[in-house]
């Protein structure tokens, strides 16, 4: 896969806790990217967020939240990124849950294969 300079990310924010069946939602959207050929993605632990019930969510130990914020993210062409939305809005729908989804322009600068293990 090679990918030029302009490209598209793909956020996707949501929260720890929100499962598709028995799996968490955030690594079900990673093996879908990963059956769709995207070129890659990236999952992130927040340490502290809010979203629409405004109810902080925080990894302090006094505070410690098992639903933290979750942020994949996906960067590819726009038409791969494009045609890969309605899967997404198919697994948020399935999955019931709520999240924050966006896609921003990108200049990639370096994007090579490293040493592939067998």
């Amino acid at each position: 896969m090679e990918l030029n300079n302009d490209a598209k990310l793909l956020r996707i924010i949501l929260g720890e806790a929100d499962k598709l069946e028995h799996s968490a939602l955030y690594d079900v959207i990673v093996r879908e990217a990963r059956s769709f050929g995207l070129a890659g993605a990236t999952v992130w632990r927040g340490v502290m967020g809010f979203g629409p019930t405004t109810r902080i969510r925080t990894a302090r130990i006094l505070d410690l939240s098992t639903d933290l914020p979750i942020i994949v993210e996906i960067v590819d062409t726009d038409e791969k990124i494009s045609q890969f939305l309605p899967i997404l809005h198919g697994l948020f729908e399935t999955a019931g849950c709520g999240g924050l989804v966006t896609v921003e322009k990108v200049t990639v600068i370096r994007y090579l294969h490293g040493r592939q293990d067998v």
